[in-house]
């Protein structure tokens, strides 16, 4: 079917197509009539939807982060666009619905960013590395296909994690050709595992959205949590102390600073390269993404996951 976006509806059309439910209450009118209130969205926009033929049982039936299908009609309210919802139901296999039309997705297929980080890690030649990560990466292939890299900011779209750690070794790659002395499995192992745990950290369903931190996530956070898996799975594989206590370091030092969630600092070459690698992936994503909303010649609102910065977005082009 034809999508047609929120931001291109108009008072009076008639609507019939999908929507993400972004926030769903049961309220009471005046008159003592129950009602639901929806807050539907897609890529464009968001918009409020009523549901005034209330049936007992519709508020556990449609639930956040739903992917429904409404039939109704826009109105303006206080200036507003509102859409009265007169049919709807739960989306289905069937329907064959676009999901990237109603939540930002990494651009490229998950089967195919699997596929090319499995790549790297057949490349490691160190046994010991290459069976945890292997452990690792194995045991959360499920959720990794569809898990954000965040909750907010850097990566929280579908399958973020996966993209995260993609670009990260084709970075690291590169860096590893400029600077020949670095032990490529060891840094090839940190950036696959580094955010890993984030997996167990936040709960996110299938579509990439997070609902919410788990109890682990906030009790323990990520680096913690990695560190203990890692723990696991080296003594599962039999790895090597060495192999073992290194590659934590990694996942430990990854944040550089006490205050962002690291006890230590990096204390060999690949750790510190992790980290750095790290920062240059999520601010080069934030100020693409954020750019990308940025008219030319003009600067952006300030973006609080770039210490409060506004961008600029210049008219330079490359020219031969």
């Amino acid at each position: 079917m034809e999508f047609k976006k929120i931001n291109e509806f108009q008072v009076n059309e008639r609507i019939d197509g999908f929507f993400i439910v972004k926030s769903v209450e049961l309220k009471t009118s005046l008159n003592g009539k129950k009602y639901m209130d929806f807050t539907l969205g897609d890529k464009t926009g968001e918009i409020n939807a009523k549901l005034w033929e209330y049936s007992d049982g519709d508020e556990k039936r449609y639930l956040k982060n739903m992917l429904i299908k409404v039939r109704g009609l826009v109105n303006l309210w206080q200036n507003s666009l509102q859409l009265k919802i007169e049919r709807l139901r739960e989306a289905v296999e069937e329907d064959k619905v676009n999901i990237e039309d109603f939540v930002e997705t990494a651009p490229l297929e998950s089967d195919f960013m699997y596929s090319e980080i499995n790549k790297y890690i057949s490349s490691i030649k160190n046994k010991d590395i290459k069976n945890i990560v292997n452990f690792i990466i194995e045991k959360n292939k499920e959720k990794l296909m569809h898990y954000p890299a965040a909750m907010k900011n850097h990566h929280s779209i579908k399958s973020g994690l996966l993209y995260h750690i993609l670009t990260m070794l084709k970075a690291g790659e590169k860096l590893c050709e400029i600077y020949t002395y670095l032990n490529k499995d060891l840094l090839y192992g940190g950036i696959i595992l580094h955010d890993m745990a984030k997996i167990e950290e936040m709960n996110a369903n299938n579509l990439g959205i997070v609902s919410e931190y788990t109890v682990e996530g906030q009790l323990l956070g990520h680096i913690i949590q990695g560190v203990k898996n890692l723990e696991i799975a080296a003594e599962n594989v039999g790895a090597d102390k060495e192999v073992t206590i290194m590659l934590q370091h990694m996942i430990l030092s990854h944040h550089y600073e006490p205050e962002y969630g690291s006890p230590v600092k990096p204390m060999f070459p690949e750790a510190e390269l992790l980290h750095h690698l790290d920062i240059i992936d999520a601010r080069m994503y934030d100020m693409n993404r954020v750019l990308g909303e940025t008219n030319i010649g003009s600067f952006s609102e300030k973006i609080f996951s770039l210490e409060n910065r506004k961008l600029y977005k210049g008219n330079i082009t490359c020219q031969e």
